[in-house]
């Protein structure tokens, strides 16, 4: 690769247009803009995003574009490059985003761009490029192939508060919101310290009770740092004992549910229900139109249930690698082994391990 300028880089390819790669972080000016015109751009495209990941985890967030320097951005592939000595060197787009859309006009650029990643692949010592869109589907001559496949959600907001309501399921949502009631719960959101730390109690519960170490602390107080007021922790209180909480983040019209926990032995109360309908309430008023309740596994169908229940439409997702043999990866014999551990560690042990292997499995 030859060296435009201090961000700017260009790559020829044969037969194919000039790609050239930007660090979105330092190409700040033409990124925003970018992503301020472009229909598909959302919360995982910002710069705050990647600026996130790179602080926490050390991720060098990059994208390829055939827009030539200087000209205001028509296209872009955004992806991070992990170097890790137990997972190997390789590119995602994006780590811990449940979607990243290509940004793109035509299928046509996607497979330019995801090509001139694959032809650099033993240059810069990649393991696998991976992407995550929703919308598009790559070419599969060029070698790429399915590595995992998700269930999306997504809530319409646009209808009326009473309409929502009643679309949602009488049993699982409309009385369990009625119970809440009943049960008097507090409600409290913020960026605070004290909320992030009842969310991150209850986050350690969770992810016991699903077989994984929680998430670095630092990367939700790294995430609060760079997301500012987009970004809330909402929790649930019986009297003063934190039951149920979850993370929120807002770009342009839409509502982004990132992070959920609860204590179980409260669930029969209401509590992640009524912080969904208050944060859709609350969406509403503020004007948004739409809620991404992201990715589930396909095989986790209480998660699925659960969303579907809020009226919920379903898409099916495809993550795609190239090349091909590195369809699975050695991210999920990390987990696997995790969760190994998991049912029989102490909380600070979870702890220390969530905060070791995140950075190696994005």
């Amino acid at each position: 690769m030859r060296a435009v300028d201090d961000h700017i880089s260009e790559t020829p390819h044969k037969g194919l247009p000039r790609v050239f790669e930007i660090d979105p972080l330092q190409d700040a000016q033409r990124w925003e803009s970018f992503l301020h015109r472009h229909p598909d751009a959302s919360v995982f495209h910002r710069a705050e995003w990647l600026q996130a990941l790179n602080s926490c985890y050390g991720y060098i967030p990059r994208a390829v574009t055939l827009t030539p320097p200087g000209s205001p951005l028509e296209n872009a592939l955004v992806f991070c490059e992990i170097r890790s000595p137990l997972t190997g060197k390789r590119v995602v787009s994006l780590p811990f985003s449940d979607h990243c859309e290509p940004l793109v006009s035509h299928p046509a650029e996607l497979n330019i761009l995801t090509a001139s990643l694959a032809e650099q692949i033993e240059n810069r010592s990649w393991r696998y490029v991976e992407i995550r869109p929703i919308r598009y589907t790559p070419s599969t001559s060029g070698g790429l192939a399915v590595s995992n496949t998700y269930y999306f959600h997504h809530v319409d907001l646009r209808p009326s508060e009473q309409l929502l309501l009643k679309s949602f399921h009488k049993d699982c949502v409309q009385r369990k919101i009625r119970r809440a009631e009943r049960e008097s719960l507090r409600y409290e959101q913020g960026r605070s310290e004290s909320l992030l730390n009842h969310f991150y109690k209850l986050m350690i519960i969770s992810r016991r009770r699903q077989g994984l170490p929680p998430q670095p602390l630092k990367w939700f107080r790294t995430l609060i740092a760079c997301m500012g007021k987009d970004i809330q922790v909402r929790v649930a209180f019986k009297h003063d004992t934190p039951i149920a909480s979850i993370v929120t983040i807002t770009h342009k019209k839409t509502l982004v549910y990132k992070y959920g926990c609860s204590d179980s032995r409260y669930n029969n109360l209401g509590g992640t229900v009524l912080l969904f309908w208050n944060a859709i309430q609350e969406a509403k008023l503020a004007g948004f139109e739409l809620l991404d309740m992201g990715r589930s596994d396909i095989d986790n169908s209480g998660l699925v249930a659960f969303k579907e229940h809020w009226g919920a439409k379903r898409l099916t997702i495809k993550y795609w690698r190239y090349p091909a043999e590195h369809s699975w990866s050695q991210s999920e014999s990390l987990i696997k082994y995790a969760k190994g551990l998991v049912s029989i560690a102490p909380d600070w042990s979870l702890i220390l391990l969530g905060n070791l292997l995140y950075r190696h499995i994005g």
